[in-house]
């Protein structure tokens, strides 16, 4: 059934991973994934703009709600490895053979980890603003947005945010404030509060725990150039963390990498930057 790209993105759900996960999605053609961050208040409603975008450009984009964020039900276990084994669960849900993925912030790391695994599943990968992805500096220096949302962050999980308190975390990612309209912050406020705040508070507390790691094991920025399927990688030349400096060296270090540097863009990458990534990624994935 053809859909009417101006119309409002309906809440659908879907039963994957054991849970109730939300998405929304529009367009036909081949399927893109866009998967969100783990800030509180992400959700697939990042992507609303950006589905609308690819889908006039000929693809099925598809954003969900991973487990415990939006309007997805929360999971007992909220690590990473969770949130990671639910995404190839949910495309299995449609049935779809292969698809792209295009992924915001950490779930880059979370793409690229899945592409290494079964490569056979994913035809691209797009990366917006993963940092986890990026090679550190030898002097380590947080710089002064990453403190201060680190800061903000840290106090948030101890009380549900207040309005002001989710403005300026929005105000901490993005370099267009404009972009923030009345409908937004109290869109991105809703997702903060109540189950997702729970879940956020358990996420908080599971990333805290001491991990085992194994000393020897290869940095995923290493890896990129395993990847047997195209990969694009988009960075805010704003962002938090030093992303400019280490983006490049990582480009200075692999070369080969198809990366991209967007001034006046922060680490809300698919909003900031709405219209580079377009023109970037529209391409990019039309190429077989």
């Amino acid at each position: 059934m053809t859909q009417v790209l101006d119309a409002p993105l309906q809440d659908r759900f879907v039963e994957a991973a054991g849970l109730k996960l939300r998405y929304i999605e529009a367009g036909q053609g081949h399927p893109v994934i866009f998967l969100h961050g783990a800030s509180l208040g992400s959700s697939a409603d990042v992507f609303i703009r950006t589905i609308r975008d690819f889908a006039a450009q000929g693809f099925r984009a598809i954003a969900f709600d991973q487990p415990g964020f939006g309007l997805s039900e929360n999971p007992e276990d909220h690590s990473n490895a969770f949130r990671r084994k639910a995404i190839p669960q949910f495309i299995a849900a449609f049935g779809l053979k292969q698809c792209a993925l295009a992924a915001h912030s950490q779930a880059g790391s979370m793409a690229a980890q899945l592409a290494l695994e079964t490569p056979e599943l994913y035809s691209h990968v797009v990366v917006l603003g993963t940092g986890s992805l990026l090679p550190p500096l030898e002097e380590k220096k947080e710089g002064l947005d990453g403190a201060a949302q680190q800061r903000l962050e840290r106090r948030m999980a101890q009380s549900e945010p207040s309005m002001d308190d989710t403005r300026k975390l929005l105000e901490a990612n993005l370099f267009h404030h404009e972009l923030i309209t009345p409908e937004e912050l109290e869109l991105r406020h809703a997702r903060s509060i109540g189950k997702n705040f729970t879940a956020f508070v358990a996420r908080s507390e599971h990333a805290s725990a001491p991990a085992k790691k194994a000393s020897d094991a290869k940095p995923l920025w290493r890896r990129l150039a395993e990847l047997k399927m195209p990969l694009l990688l988009i960075y805010g030349r704003n962002d938090r963390a030093n992303a400019f400096e280490r983006a490049t060296k990582l480009k200075e270090q692999l070369p080969q990498l198809d990366l991209h540097i967007v001034p006046d863009c922060k680490h809300l990458v698919p909003w900031d930057a709405q219209t580079d990534v377009l023109r970037l990624a529209v391409p990019f994935l039309k190429k077989q």
